[in-house]
């Protein structure tokens, strides 16, 4: 049971860190990035309200949060030694941290992100652990 609660702990620091890297690396590596996150910021700061979001940086945060999802659903079977429980907490932890942050931010972006964000969060993470086989 340790094992499992330190899986879904250590995974959910590393989607954290994924999420936060991987837009650091964007925004120092990619001018266009970094000048529509500034723009999206602006914009969300002055309008308080709806506002035109950037649907090819809408897709790229689906698919980083895909790929950060399917990793650490991998890791936290590893460390757990058990690809189960461990996923299926993880992919619940980060679907209610997943909520809190859209529903937070539910009036800037289309509906369908959100949705679609918070949908892939369980499944995509349970599958990343699949990946890890263990015999019984």
């Amino acid at each position: 049971m340790i094992r499992i609660i330190l899986g879904v702990i250590v995974g959910f620091i590393a989607w954290t860190i994924m999420w936060l890297g991987s837009d650091y690396v964007f925004t120092a590596s990619f001018p266009w990035y970094a000048s529509e996150q500034t723009r999206l910021m602006l914009a969300m700061l002055n309008n308080k309200g709806s506002f035109d979001a950037n649907t090819n940086i809408l897709l790229l945060n689906i698919a980083r949060s895909v790929v950060a999802s399917f990793l650490v659903g991998y890791l936290s079977a590893v460390i757990a030694g058990e690809n189960r429980k461990s996923t299926l907490a993880l992919g619940v932890l980060l679907l209610g941290v997943g909520i809190f942050f859209e529903v937070t931010t539910w009036h800037y972006f289309p509906v369908w992100y959100h949705i679609v964000f918070l949908l892939l969060l369980i499944p995509v993470t349970i599958a990343g652990g699949k990946l890890r086989r263990f015999s019984n």
